[in-house]
């Protein structure tokens, strides 16, 4: 008894040992946390491998090969669903039903078959996302319970297994399985609120753009590797007159709406970000020339006036605008310069009259300074 106990302890340590390892090669190969036809092969390979190793030197009893090779067919499937289960399960099966012994057949049928399909039968099939999603633990165990009961009933009629060893698999198979489901919701959990966090440390909550500590984290490499780039500052004309006059509110409204048009109407390779208040900051990278710099922002800026704001009628001008400066020379110059560039630029465009883009022009610069 002492042996039995003892083997179906190592079984459980070396199931919950190899799904640790799994996880964590899971969280560092797939950082993003999106599911891939490289995800379910190495899926299927892992739990192949690991019942391959559960399988390997088993408990012998009257020609029976005992282990707890159920364990992480059930698992998988009940995570997977039906497709996975079956290809993890072949491998397995094929292994079993070559080493032989008298009751080869059975313990195809029993202890690799049949975990897969009550684990893909109990399933939730709306689970999106399912390599990373929590598991629900109640309902996992449920089902275990039914096929535990379901292989314990045919294991007592058709092999030489005995009551004490059928209820000593079920439990440590219950208890491998509990363990295994705590570990990976565990170890899911800690990613989605890494993620989380990662999310709201580098977004704008208002607008849901990237905030500008993300923006300088991505642009900054371009710009030291010389990577020729265009800075935009972007000021909303008369925000002040507008929230006074509708509420902070609809000045929200109308920043979230102004952070949309800045996502239609840039291209992917390009950056956005809230710069803070009512600017914002977008990032040209590798125009052809200074005409298409120009053009990207001038299209933005068409955009917005365009569009239709919630009482822009109440507004100075009688429609919502911005007000634009870019910095066009990235040569040997600094991030921290292009913006400084921009933000003058843009002082530019608004003292000129605004709803307008101007680029940076050093001549500009000196002569005021001059004043």
């Amino acid at each position: 008894m002492d042996s039995l106990l003892f083997f179906f302890l190592e079984n459980m340590a070396l199931i919950i040992a190899l799904l640790y390892l799994a996880l964590k090669a899971k969280e560092l190969l797939f950082p993003d946390l999106t599911e891939s036809t490289f995800l379910l092969v190495l899926s299927v390979v892992f739990i192949g491998f690991l019942t391959f190793s559960v399988m390997y030197n088993p408990y012998i009893h009257e020609g029976m090969r005992l282990d707890l090779r159920e364990v992480p067919l059930y698992f998988i499937s009940y995570v997977g669903g039906w497709k996975v289960g079956i290809l993890s399960a072949v491998f397995p099966s094929f292994y079993r039903y070559s080493l032989g012994g008298p009751t080869a057949i059975e313990g195809v049928l029993q202890t690799v078959v049949l975990p897969v399909i009550i684990g893909s039968l109990f399933r939730d099939k709306k689970t999106v996302n399912k390599f990373f999603a929590l598991l629900d633990i109640k309902r996992m165990v449920l089902g275990l319970l039914v096929f535990e009961v379901l292989k314990s009933i045919t294991m007592l009629v058709t092999t030489p297994a005995t009551i004490f060893i059928t209820l000593s698999m079920m439990f440590f198979s219950m208890v491998a399985v509990l363990a295994m489901g705590l570990i990976a919701n565990g170890e899911n959990h800690h990613i989605l609120v890494r993620k989380e966090l990662e999310f709201y440390s580098n977004q704008d909550p208002m607008t849901q753009l990237p905030n500008i500590r993300y923006f300088r984290n991505k642009v900054q490499m371009l710009v030291a590797q010389y990577v020729p780039v265009a800075i935009v500052m972007i000021d909303v004309d008369y925000f002040k007159t507008y929230n006074d006059t509708h509420g902070h509110q609809k000045g929200d409204a109308v920043l979230r709406s102004i952070g949309q048009l800045l996502r239609d109407h840039t291209r992917k390779k390009d950056y956005i970000a809230r710069y803070g208040g009512e600017e914002f900051i977008f990032f040209i990278t590798d125009p052809l020339d200074d005409a298409e710099a120009l053009e990207i922002a001038e299209r933005v800026r068409e955009r917005i006036e365009q569009y239709h704001f919630e009482g822009e009628e109440l507004q100075p001008e009688g429609k919502l605008t911005v007000s634009m400066g870019i910095s066009l020379n990235s040569y040997h110059k600094t991030l921290d310069q292009l913006i400084g560039e921009a933000d003058q630029a843009l002082y530019q465009s608004k003292h000129h009259g605004r709803n307008q883009v101007t680029a940076f022009s050093e001549t500009e610069e000196k002569e005021s300074v001059n004043v």
